[in-house]
């Protein structure tokens, strides 16, 4: 988890948060004993703003209470790691069932005693093009909108698994992640241009494809000789 491609990036993300003067607290939802959520709305009908469920979100709850900034990095499964859904389920109790039309869609929003005024998505992924982040990024935009708030914007490095091949990209990249971070921090956004440079490829996609089809036939006869 420390050591992988999304770390990486969320730490140089991090690093220019803390540079800015912003205090980060970081949770390893893979370590995160949490249960699923019971789906029984006893946060919002029983008893407010409080799950029932006594595990680990219980340690993280008050944390998320007292947050200016909410950070949600993710690699992209399809589209998930399910510790990860999991955790974004457990957010529940944060919402009231206060209901508003907006947009053509019903939407709740943060109880009063919530600070978090801003969310923002880390992602990566294998894959070459942008468009494979669409569903994660359209998960992260729903629950900042149910929530009452404004996805900040979204921090995304595809193929990062190649930022180990090319260490002066791989540079290149990290400092723009660490100031997109400094900007989020210092100026509420964080720019085109940085967030840009974050995502720019780092191969083009045809050579990208032909490794994953050559490193699979690789698979496929060592398996079958």
């Amino acid at each position: 988890m420390e050591k992988g491609s999304t770390a990486v990036v969320l730490n140089a993300f991090l690093g220019g948060m803390k540079e800015a003067g912003a205090t980060a607290e970081l949770f390893y939802a893979n370590r995160l004993k949490i249960k699923d959520c019971a789906a029984d709305f006893d946060c919002w009908w029983k008893t407010p703003g409080k799950c029932i469920t006594q595990d680990d979100m219980q340690q993280v709850y008050p944390k998320l209470r007292e947050a200016d900034i909410l950070v949600l990095a993710t690699p992209v499964y399809i589209p998930l790691p399910s510790v990860m859904q999991n955790f974004l389920n457990r957010l529940c109790p944060l919402m009231e069932p206060s209901l508003e039309w907006r947009e053509g869609r019903t939407r709740a929003k943060f109880h009063d005693n919530i600070k978090i005024s801003k969310i923002v998505l880390v992602a990566t992924s294998g894959w070459w093009e942008l468009g494979n982040f669409g569903t994660v990024i359209r998960i992260a935009e729903e629950l900042a909108k149910d929530c009452g708030q404004e996805l900040a914007g979204a921090v995304l490095r595809p193929h990062a698994f190649l930022m180990n091949q090319n260490k002066t990209k791989a540079e290149e990249v990290l400092k723009a992640a660490k100031k997109a971070g400094f900007q989020l921090v210092k100026e509420g956004r964080m720019s085109k241009e940085v967030l840009d440079t974050i995502s720019q490829p780092l191969i083009s996609e045809k050579e990208l494809r032909q490794w994953y089809n050559q490193h699979y036939e690789k698979v496929k006869n060592k398996k079958t000789t």
